[in-house]
Order: structure tokens, then sequence, then C-alpha cells
């Protein structure tokens, strides 16, 4: 497991990027917490990813961390999958409307991972398999401004 989850992260240039409280350069610390720590560390870790990326608005970081938190979230060695999976849901939720690139970025990175989520549905761990179910609805009847396809 160790090299293949979060593989990529390194590469984003996260200290240009932003979040909910500025500078996004500690989004690639808090995703490897959530890959490695103990339940305890891996919930923090998803607490701060969540008022970062999602649950007020949805930012430029909020897109790139999305293929991020899918890695996490099929990983069974990542100790708060379930969350990871509702953290997508509210990034699917959640909008930007002075940036509606941004917020049609985040959401697509999410609606993407609609395959991945249809396994998790089937996933041996409960909490995973609600969480991803309610996610699969919230894709499969996902319609914003920013994602919607432009009129004729």
């Amino acid at each position: 497991m160790v090299g293949t989850i979060l593989k990529g992260l390194s590469r984003v240039r996260w200290h240009e990027l932003t979040h909910a409280y500025g500078s996004a350069e500690e989004v690639p610390g808090r995703l490897s917490r959530v890959a490695w720590g103990d339940a305890l560390t891996s919930a923090s870790a998803l607490s701060d990813l969540g008022l970062w990326l999602g649950e007020l608005s949805v930012f430029d970081a909020t897109a790139e961390a999305v293929p991020f938190l899918w890695d996490l979230a099929v990983t069974d060695a990542v100790a708060s999958r379930a969350g990871v999976v509702q953290l997508l849901m509210t990034i699917l939720e959640q909008a930007n409307p002075p940036r509606l690139d941004v917020q049609y970025a985040a959401h697509q990175a999410v609606l993407d991972g609609r395959g991945l989520a249809d396994r998790l549905a089937d996933d041996g761990d409960p909490a995973v398999q609600a969480a991803a179910q309610d996610l699969m609805a919230a894709i499969d009847n996902h319609a914003c401004a920013a994602c919607r396809p432009a009129g004729p």
C-alpha cells in the first residue's frame, strides 16, 4: 500500500492554491494523516480538510484534492473511509457562485468517481457502504448552475 495511495500528491503546487482559510500548503500533510494515521489522527485530519475544502464553499484546492480523497475512500487500510465519502458528498453539495469554474471543477472531480462510489456501495464496512449509497444518489441526482450543460 505504501507508495501507491496518494501517488502524485507532491506534483500538485499546493502553495499556489487556496482553501477556506488561505494557502492550501498544509493540505498534503492532512491527506497523509488521513491515509496513514490511526483512527483519532485520521478523523482529526479529515475534520480539518472538511473545514478547508468543503463545508463553507469549494475552492481550487478542493478540485485538486478530490482525486486523492477518492484514493483514500477505496483504500481499506484508511481508518476514516466513511468520513472521506461523506466529505466527497459535502463537496458535491457546496457552491462557489463567484467562481463557477472552480465549483464546476470540484463537482466534476466528485462526479468522475461515480464508478468508485458504486464499488464502495458493496463495501464490507456498513458505514462506508451507507455513505457510498448516499453519495451515489447525490451524484445521480446532481444538478447545479455550474454543472448544467449550456443551452442551445
